[in-house]
Order: structure tokens, then sequence, then C-alpha cells
């Protein structure tokens, strides 16, 4: 949290104080004259009368920031009014009114104009005009949201995704029109670029499965998990669902379908993570790491600074929508939603259930150094500051000898640690005074930075360092990152970067678009020197730092300690290992004609039934994006067909080509799981609204109860890659980034991400608890690297013998 040391602070102005570097003092003296600074204007009444003072820098400030707020609105009001009326260009409109003025003064019968003319006095020009202006905007208005609902019809057509591609194969006749209806809207000669948010209401709603689909795909996902009778027992407890409570639930979830944008996300935001009372560190907050084959600088303040203005360039696409969404086969976009909260956002702590605010527009940063805090200015007359300006406010505050007051050091450990704990310390010892002001600055901060007095290192020949790396992105010392923001930059001694996210605001695409833009930008664009830098020369003395002030009284400083032991706890426990595989990648995937997600899975799934002895409920996160406000949907890869594949695996009796033919089996019936998640088809978004219908209405479901309660002993996701349409490797083959991960989500199992980096590559973050005797994150990443190559010896040797065979 951020507390600011005086009115000064609160105002973001530089103080005049003298000091070496031009950071305000974290203790000061002489209040009167600083406040004196601090003010805009004052007046006082004497007997000569009313004594004015103005300070014309503070007037300028506030006139300047008045200013910007109502250009970002009348941008807003521009662009939402551009975005409600696609796919139709505005420009259409004026084409239209000509058209309709044209013709009913040169005599042709216009529809509607005669009958306006007979309220209107029809000699009056200007009432003709009126009559067609009014004729025209109706007309427009009319066939704009047709074509707008037609779009959104069209987009809620699916049958394009089941559909094979590649060579020697093309789409179905029905898709084929589909196809061509879209273009015809979208990509008509007179079709306007679309901007971040203009396919919104286009973008159909998730659509609600029924029960009975539901429990069919429930029952088959836990066949391969459950003996004879535990499969009976289930099955039982599924159909009494189906005919009895079920139905009385599912109605309620056919009206919030109907009522509600999205009727899954606002309960998944709410009962998933804001009413989640563990700690956000490790349990929740996720991590990236840098592009590792590339260091563009050494250089701590140059690099952070960089860095910084990057994600503010890209905060700026978001909120002028320049951002380009993202589109599938490039037809079918994203829900863009998202991307709202990328900045200026704040999860703040409650007693029972945590609150998400999102403020329009935040003008600083805050920036964490050796356990000092920094409020940061990031404009100067209504710009964004250059990198070679922000690198003078960083180098400040590296250079700044002031030592942080009790407890500020750890103080962050209170958003790491217990939510009630968190939020009865925040109602307590931050709601006035100092710490209030702090506290402020650090939550509307556009988002946090830390300054890290370590470096982050990678070395093929140590891979511990990667380790570590990781480590310290995903949990740092427990008190360096702010937890509560949206998320922290974070920059190593060495310039190395990486960050750490809060999970409630997104998922975690939106962030991977983000740092897939920071690490692709560094490469297309010079902005070191050869001294390592940043370019250009500064065009004025950019405002210092100034240092947040902290008033924190003895029971605060033991709830820091409380709060920072059980993070400490955490830490301890926590076992990460970073497995970079590079004997192949997607480029022999592709080889083998098999979805290479489909095939990282199968890879996994092996891995663990060597590891663990045994198969476990699987959880790959899919997006669910193609409907509007989506989020997630889990995928299952345990199924019938993987167990069968691994089975044979370990089974000596089966042939080559019967393995392989059972691993084709597994990876179509994945594949189909990840499809049928992504158009609204999943099982578990679907159960789990149903839980909070009976919760509501106080009813128990038995099966409900143990359906909800199945750990995830394998939790997995695979890490989006080539977001932007900036990335090419062929072109910048060091822009591999490698991912990110989070930690294990069922106390005795494993949280793997991956992210097919490129042709040849493939990293895999694995976590798990040291305190569980049956898990080991190196051991696993080992059974990994083993299935991988068993796979791909597999497919060798299926090659040889087709090879064989066709030679015959």
């Amino acid at each position: 949290m951020e507390n600011l040391g005086s009115l000064s602070s609160v105002l973001g102005l530089p103080c005049t104080s003298p000091t070496s570097n031009g950071i305000v003092p974290k203790e000061r003296k002489g209040g009167m004259a600083e406040a004196h600074q601090a003010v805009a204007f004052s007046f006082a009444i004497t007997h000569e009368g009313w004594d004015v003072n103005l300070d014309r820098e503070v007037l300028h400030l506030v006139l300047a920031s008045g200013v910007r707020s109502w250009k970002k609105r009348l941008f807003r009001i521009q662009n939402n009014l551009k975005t409600g009326i696609y796919p139709s260009p505005l420009y259409s409109l004026w084409g239209t009114v000509a058209a309709v003025s044209g013709a009913h003064f040169y005599g042709l019968p216009v529809p509607g104009v005669k009958e306006i003319l007979k309220i209107l006095p029809a000699e009056d020009e200007k009432n003709q005009i009126i009559a067609c202006a009014g004729v025209s905007l109706a007309g427009w208005l009319t066939a704009t949201f047709t074509a707008k609902y037609a779009l959104k019809l069209l987009y809620m057509y699916k049958g394009w995704m089941y559909e094979e591609r590649g060579p020697g194969r093309s789409p179905s006749l029905k898709t084929r029109l589909w196809i061509l209806a879209v273009n015809t809207l979208t990509g008509h000669p007179m079709s306007i670029k679309p901007m971040l948010y203009s396919f919104q209401g286009s973008i159909p709603r998730l659509p609600l499965p029924s029960v009975k689909d539901t429990m069919q795909r429930y029952l088959r996902s836990v066949r391969p998990l459950l003996n004879d009778s535990e499969y009976e027992r289930m099955e039982k407890l599924a159909k009494e669902f189906q005919n009895g409570i079920g139905v009385k639930l599912q109605r309620y979830l056919i009206l919030k379908s109907w009522w509600a944008t999205n009727y899954v996300s606002d309960w998944w935001e709410e009962y998933v993570y804001l009413r989640g009372r563990s700690p956000l560190l490790i349990n929740s907050n996720f991590y990236g790491i840098d592009a590792l084959f590339m260091h563009p600088t050494s250089n701590q303040a140059a690099r952070a600074a960089v860095a910084i203005n990057t994600i503010l360039q890209f905060r700026r696409l978001i909120e002028r929508q320049e951002l380009e969404p993202i589109m599938l086969q490039g037809l079918v976009p994203l829900c863009s939603w998202q991307y709202e909260r990328l900045c200026n956002t704040t999860r703040v702590p409650g007693v029972e259930t945590d609150k998400i605010i999102h403020w329009e527009d935040s003008k600083h940063i805050v920036v964490y150094h050796k356990g000092r805090y920094f409020k940061v200015l990031i404009y100067y007359k209504n710009r964004i500051l250059k990198p070679c300006e922000l690198e003078v406010q960083m180098q400040a505050i590296l250079d700044d000898p002031s030592q942080p007051v009790d407890g500020e050091e750890r103080l962050a450990a209170l958003t790491a640690g217990e939510r009630t704990h968190w939020a009865h310390t925040r109602m307590e010892h931050f709601f006035k005074g100092t710490n209030r002001a702090s506290l402020d600055a650090i939550e509307k901060a556009a988002f946090f930075v830390c300054l890290d007095d370590i470096p982050y290192e990678f070395d093929r020949n140590n891979p511990d360092k990667l380790d570590k790396f990781g480590g310290d992105m995903l949990h740092g010392t427990g008190y360096n990152r702010w937890c509560d923001k949206s998320f922290t930059l974070c920059i190593g001694t060495n310039g190395r970067v990486g960050f750490n996210a809060e999970h409630s605001w997104a998922d975690a695409a939106i962030m991977a678009h983000l740092w897939e833009w920071v690490v692709v930008d560094e490469a297309m664009d010079p902005r070191y020197n050869a001294q390592g830098h940043t370019l250009g020369t500064p065009e004025f003395k950019p405002p210092a730092p100034i240092r947040l002030g902290w008033d924190l009284k003895p029971t605060c400083l033991a709830a820091i300690e409380q709060a920072y032991m059980v993070v400490r706890d955490l830490i301890d426990k926590i076992d990460l290992k970073i497995f970079m595989h590079d004997n192949y990648g997607k480029g022999f995937i592709k080889t083998c004609k098999i979805s290479p997600d489909a095939y990282v899975q199968m890879a996994l799934q092996l891995a663990y039934r060597r590891n663990a002895g045994k198969f476990s409920l699987t959880y790959e996160a899919s997006m669910t994006r193609l409907y509007r406000e989506g989020r997630t949907e889990t995928v299952r890869p345990c199924t019938i067909e993987s167990t069968a594949w691994v089975n044979a695996m370990n089974d000596k009796s089966k042939t080559t080509v019967e393995k392989v033919e059972l691993l084709k089996k597994a990876c179509k019936q994945h594949q189909l799981g990840y499809q049928n998640a992504m158009v609204g088809k999943g099982l578990d978004r679907h159960l789990f609204c149903l839980y909070v219908v009976s919760k509501y209405l106080e009813v128990d479901s038995p099966f409900l109860k143990e359906v909800l309660s199945e750990p995830w002993r394998l939790s997995t996701s695979q890490t989006p890659h080539g977001q932007s349409s900036k990335l090419d490797l062929k072109k910048y083959p060091q822009c591999i980034s490698a991912g990110g991960g989070f930690g294990p989500v069922a106390d005795d199992g494993y949280g793997v991400s991956y992210i097919i980096a490129g042709e040849d590559i493939i990293f895999f973050h694995v976590s798990s608890n040291k305190s569980c005797p049956e898990t080991d994150s190196k051991k696993f990443a080992q059974d990994i690297e083993q299935a991988l190559q068993d796979i791909r010896t597999l497919f060798q040797d299926y090659q040889k013998i087709q090879t064989a065979q066709n030679s015959k």
C-alpha cells in the first residue's frame, strides 16, 4: 500500500526541498513551508482587504489534467459511436443523406419523405431537407443494425471449428457460404478497420447446455478414474440429479442466460476469486518471465524505463481502441472486454469478499526499491514521458540513499497473505492520514513496479538459475510484490524483466498479449545506445519521484509480521522447476499430423501415470472468448482414450502401429473436448453455476457437492503465443518468450504451465509442494522429458514402418 508523506505527495508535485537526488525525503522538517509549497492558492483577510496567493504551477497542472480528462471522454464517446455501429462506417450516413436528398430534389419519389412533408410545410426547403435527413437516418440505422445483428447470427455458427484443416482439405459448402457472408459484411470495400471493441455488440452470448448433455459428458470424463462399483454409484447420483433438483436449478440458469450477458463470468469472478480468503501469492497470482535469448541491456534503470513506456503505450492503444482485436482464422473475433482492466486496476480486500476497482485514468506509477515506495509521474504536458526521461526517474530511485521506516519494507506482505487479515488491518490502520494518502497512491497507480536488488539469471548450463528466476517472479521475497495490483512489473539488477499478475480481473491470455508486445517492441525498435542507456535526450527535467510516507503503529507492525510469516511458510513449501525442452518442438509435432496442444497433453498424461502410478482428474484451461464476456472453461484431458493409450505405452505386447493409432484416437478426442469447451459445450462451468444456484436456494445436492469437491491433482495451462501480429519469429527469432507459471491447485498435485514457443522449443513450468512426499517437481519434469522422447521415438519407428510398407 502506498502512503504519501505530505499534501505535495498527494497532488503529485515535485518537492523543492534540497536533497542529493531530488527525491522527496521520507522524513521531513519545516512542515509549514512544505504545506505552503503544496497549496494551489490561499487567501487571507487583512485590514487592507483580501490577500490572494496563487500557485500558477499547480493551477497549470490542474488545468492540464482537466483538459486531458475531457479529451479522453470525447475520444471515448467518439469511439463508442464507431464501435456501436460497426460494421457500418460513419461516413456511410452522410452518403445516405446525400443520396436521398439528391433523389428527392431530382424529383424521384423517396419512400417516407412525402409522408413527413404532409406534417411539415412542404413549400419550405428547410423542411424538405429535414425530411430527407430523417428518412436517411431511419433507413441508415435500420440497415446498420440489421447488418450488426446479421453478423451476430453468423458468429453463432461454430461448425468451422470441427472441420479438419490442412493441405488437400477444403471447408464444407456450409462453411464456405458462411465465410462468404462474414466477408461480405466485414470485408467489403466500404468497411473500416475494426477497433478493439468493434465486435462486442456482435459477439453472441454463451449458450447454456442442457443438464442431460452435461451429465453425459461428466460421466464419460470420470469413467477412466472410477472402478465399476464407483462408476455405478456416480451414475445413479447423476441420474437422480438430472431428473430431480437439476430441473429446478436449470430453470434459474435459463432465466439468467436470457437476462445476463454471460451466465458464468460474474459468478466465476465473485466466487472463485473475490470470495477466496486464502493468500493470493502462489495460490492465485501467476507470473511471466523475460525472453531468455534477448538481453538488450544490463542497465536496470534503462530496461525499466523502456518496459514502463511500452506498457503505457499499450495502455493508450486500449484506451483509444486502436489495439487490433484478435481474430481466429482472420474471421471470428475474440471478446476484448478483459483488456479494459489491464491498468489502473486494483483488488481491494474485504472481510468476506474482495472487490475490483478500476479507474478510468491514472497519471502515475508506484515503484518499490529496497523497502521504499515512490510515486512517479508518467506524464508531462499531456504526453507520456519518453524512455530517456523515465530512465532519469528510475536512476534517481536507485541512487536514493534513504532507508525504509519501521515496517515499510515488508508492508506488501499484507497483500500477499490472508485476505481477511489484510481487510481488518487496512480498515484499522490505512483509512486516515499519511497511510491513507500513500495507500491511495498505490491503489490508483497505473501499475506497480519493483526495482529488485538481485539479478534475474538464465544459463543453459545451470538450470537452477532459471528456477530461481521463476521463483522470484512467482513470489519474490513475499513482500516486494503488491499482489492486489493488476500486475507488478519486476526488473532485476542485470536488466532482465518479468511480472507477477493478480488473476481476478482477467485471464493469463491478456497479460501474455501485453508481455508479447513488450518483448517484440524491443526487438523491432532499437531502444538502447552502445552503453546500454536509452536513446534520446530528455526535453526537460522529469518530475522527481516522490517518496511515500508511512506512520505504522506497533499493532500494524505486528499485523505485517503476522502476514509475512504466513507468506514465508508458503514460499518455503513451493517447489518450482522450469524445464526447457529443446530437443524438438512444434516443427516435429506438425509432421505427426497431430494438434500440438493435444500432443503435449498426452505427454503429460503419460508422465503423470509414471510419476504417480495412477491417473488423476486433470484440468486444462480453455478460453470461451468466442462469446461475450467469456473467460475460461475446463478441458478434461484424462479421457477413456488417453488412458487406453498410456496403458498401451506401458504394455510391451502392444505394437508400434497399435500405440500410434491409440495415440491419434486420444489426441482426436482431446481436440474434440477442447473444441466443445470453446463453443460453450463444456461441463465444469455449467456444474459450477448449478451449484451456485443450489446455494442461493439453500437446497442440498449430493451429486454437486461431490463433483465440486473433486481435487485437480494435475492442473495445466498453455500460455498463448503469437497473439500480436507484430510477432514474426522468422524475422526476430530471439523473441521467444519463456512463458510463465502458477502454483499447484492441490496440495498433493502439480501445476504445469507450458508454452510451445517455436519450431524447436517448449518451456514447461512445473510447481508442487515440498511438504507433499508424493510430489517432486524436478522428477516430474524429468518424466515429462522422457515422455516427450518416447512419443518422438514412437512416431519415428512408425514412420520407418510406413516407409518400408510404401517401398514394397
